[in-house]
């Protein structure tokens, strides 16, 4: 039985982000599983800017176009809580799902609006254990898609490189701890009077904290180890990646889940998670977790991988299974069967990667 879904995103191509591409994944596999889709954004794009989707973008609604777009809709996905879209919903009882991409932080007498809001869906998912447990105890867990088709393998790259860490260079991505934790490394390196060529720290992205972070590689010396190569995107940024052997993710605060990570499993990278908030589950077990905030634990997890190549081989089997359970359309498929039982209707039955696997 075909739905008519109305998929809430806050913000949605050509805006850049993890919800933004999700949010496209998403609407992509409901269409491809026959239902109807429209997706409901404040998002404003040019023309030339936007893509020949196979479902129906609106953009920026008013309030009249709002209760237009709730009369027609069978069931409501919002992908994250979108109550300044969401809400003409109440008019009309349809049937919502809502999912958690962020930790709701609840505080004495705050967000009881959005306690409210939850309570009335009929389904809530979590994309991570940490934000179900933060936020909605009795939210389903599905973990992030990543973006499969962009994000693999390239055959004519060699893998030459060591640590990269990728990510926008603010605060809150641990980047000047990456630095400090590099900086420990190497002097433990010196400590065991390590003879052979020392392992480098490639920094991909941009953002208010460039200068201070190249500051603060200039203090430690260590400007022959570490170099910034800015913002990189799309095909360019996958191939840059298929270089490193390790991809380092140190977030002090705030990683809901973090497709970073997947996406560097799948260029070929080993991560090496803080253990902030929903990165763990990024990670799974293919990947490291150090002590966040800690310089030093990362420093030692470091050593531990560079010196344990059984360690290394055992993670590295375990990508592929990874990998498979975040592919965007099995991903795609537990979202569809909560929405559809929220609309009580037959689940359909697409065949996809999941079947062969336990997710």
């Amino acid at each position: 039985m075909s739905l008519k879904i109305l998929l809430l995103s806050h913000k949605f191509h050509p805006d850049v982000g993890g919800i933004e591409v999700n949010s496209e994944i998403y609407a992509r596999a409901f269409s491809a599983a026959g239902h109807e889709v429209r997706v409901l954004t404040w998002t404003v794009a040019a023309p030339s800017k936007d893509k020949n989707y196979p479902f129906t973008v609106v953009r920026n609604p008013n309030t009249r176009i709002l209760f237009q777009q709730h009369a027609w809709a069978e069931v409501v996905f919002e992908n994250n809580p979108c109550m300044r879209l969401a809400w003409p919903g109440v008019f009309y009882g349809c049937p919502s799902v809502i999912s958690l991409n962020t930790a709701l932080y609840w505080q004495e007498g705050v967000n009881w609006l959005k306690r409210g809001w939850l309570q009335r869906a009929k389904s809530v998912i979590s994309v991570s254990e940490a934000v179900r447990k933060q936020s909605w105890p009795a939210a389903h867990v599905i973990g992030n898609p990543y973006r499969a088709d962009q994000f693999k393998i390239f055959s004519d790259i060699p893998q030459t490189n060591d640590f990269v860490f990728l990510g926008r260079l603010v605060s809150q991505k641990g980047t000047a701890l990456a630095i400090e934790a590099f900086h420990l490394f190497l002097g433990m390196l010196d400590e065991r009077q390590f003879l052979g060529d020392k392992p480098s720290l490639t920094i991909i992205g941009d953002g208010p904290e460039r200068d201070n972070l190249e500051q603060l590689v200039d203090r430690l010396g260590l400007s022959a180890h570490v170099r910034f190569v800015g913002f990189l995107h799309g095909e360019t940024l996958a191939r840059e990646l298929n270089r490193y052997r390790y991809l380092l993710v140190p977030s002090l605060f705030g990683e809901a889940f973090g497709n970073v990570v997947l996406e560097g499993i799948a260029c070929g990278c080993l991560p090496i998670v803080s253990d902030s908030d929903g990165l763990p589950d990024a990670a799974g077990k293919a990947g490291l977790v150090f002590k966040r905030g800690n310089a030093q634990s990362l420093a030692d997890t470091i050593w531990e991988i560079l010196h344990n190549p059984m360690l290394e081989l055992e993670l590295r089997q375990a990508a592929p299974a990874h990998l498979l359970a975040h592919q965007p359309e099995v991903v795609s498929q537990r979202y569809l069967r909560i929405i559809e039982s929220a609309a009580a209707v037959k689940p359909t039955t697409v065949r996809s990667e999941e079947e062969r696997i336990t997710v």
